[in-house]
């Protein structure tokens, strides 16, 4: 049996989070044709735009660790997309739809810092620069469309759903 090293787990995340951004591309769409603020809509087209970004930043470090674009199934993202997808046909013309949709779009938000913030740090001690500013600039892209759901969150979504209460 190969010697598992911290450039092990580092392929290995890293098909972790390649499987899961090409999940999430697919389902953003679905979340855009449900959400029923405009922000919101506009919101998830925004990021879908640059999750197939951050895909081909993926590959890029792919390559330069000298492997092939390769997914590995993501349980952690299945659960988290699933759940999206309930609030979806629950909450399906109800005023608390947006935020719930919100919280779902977080979920996979803290998912991802989670992963490309390790990636990141992992690229760091091994000596991978270019992978460093790769892994950062999705990095930066992901808190930044994490702040801007919470902005929605309490300019529109939450305000939404409390006032039908």
């Amino acid at each position: 049996m190969a010697e598992k090293t911290l450039e092990t787990l580092f392929h290995e995340t890293l098909k972790d989070i390649y499987y899961a951004e090409r999940k999430i591309v697919k389902a953003l769409p679905k979340m855009a044709r449900g959400a029923q603020s405009p922000e919101l809509k506009a919101a998830f087209e925004k990021h879908r735009d640059e999750t197939e970004g951050q895909i081909e930043r993926l590959q890029q470090v792919f390559e330069l660790i000298g492997k092939r674009p390769q997914g590995k199934t993501c349980a952690a993202i299945e659960g988290i997309l699933e759940e999206g997808e309930e609030i979806l046909e629950e909450f399906k013309g109800q005023p608390a739809l947006d935020a719930g949709l919100v919280a779902a779009a977080q979920a996979v938000e803290h998912y991802e810092i989670a992963r490309y913030g390790t990636l990141k740090r992992w690229a760091q001690v091994l000596g991978m620069k270019d992978a460093v500013k790769l892994l950062d600039a999705t990095l930066k892209e992901e808190s930044m469309t994490d702040d801007s759901l919470s902005a929605l969150a309490d300019q529109v979504a939450n305000q939404k759903a409390l006032k039908a209460a």
